[in-house]
């Protein structure tokens, strides 16, 4: 039995689901509202004490962080490996992990794509300042990941990893902004893996109910 704790308009979330269909392992999603009235429910914050989303369990096993549950999924289950072989390569996905984490997903989700897209889409107002403020450090991001993008199909070359699963939600949310449509037009490598990537089954397989 696994079960991941979460909703599917997470970034986070999604990214485990399509580390779990690439390997073609059967889970169950259990929904989990983080913003609900009230927080996360009791029982939420003894699979995850600092009550985030996701959370996983499989059979008496439970993990909580995304990249512990990434590496899991890879390693406990058969199916297509979806960690590089050699020292190198695997550096460079877990470099990538690191920076989605570390600098892009504040920036590029919260501070551009909530603030213009979400924000004026439930009749409130894009805050101009923060997204202002924001668009330095977003350049300098999608320049770094643009520059990590190896020539080929993923993200690391012919190989889909990680770091595919795990940018692919957080860059598919930045580029429904304008700013986020403006900077990937300036990172051509990292454009073509995200307009690809979209069209892959398990993307489109864990598209959030209610999304287009």
């Amino acid at each position: 039995m696994i079960e991941l704790f979460g909703a599917d308009y997470s970034v986070y979330v999604r990214s485990v689901r399509l580390a779990l269909l690439e390997k073609g392992v059967d889970y169950r999603l259990v929904p989990i509202d983080v913003f609900a009235l009230g927080g996360p429910p009791e029982e939420h914050l003894e699979r995850h004490p600092f009550g985030k989303i996701p959370a996983f369990r499989h059979d008496d096993f439970s993990l909580y962080e995304t990249v512990a549950i990434l590496r899991y999924i890879d390693e406990a289950f058969a199916g297509l490996s979806l960690q590089p072989e050699t020292p190198k390569l695997r550096a460079r996905m877990t470099q990538i992990l690191s920076v989605l984490n570390t600098y892009a997903y504040r920036t590029l989700v919260w501070d551009i794509y909530v603030e213009r897209v979400v924000k004026p889409g439930e009749d409130g107002s894009a805050d101009e300042v923060k997204i202002a403020s924001a668009l330095g450090e977003a350049r300098k991001i999608i320049a770094a990941l643009e520059a990590l993008t190896m020539s080929g199909p993923f993200l690391i070359g012919d190989q889909l990893t990680l770091a595919d699963c795990h940018a692919a939600p957080m860059l598919n949310l930045f580029a429904a902004s304008e700013e986020g449509t403006m900077l990937l037009e300036a990172a051509p490598r990292l454009s073509n893996w995200l307009t690809d990537f979209r069209t892959r089954e398990s993307f489109l397989a864990t598209q959030p109910v209610g999304t287009a």
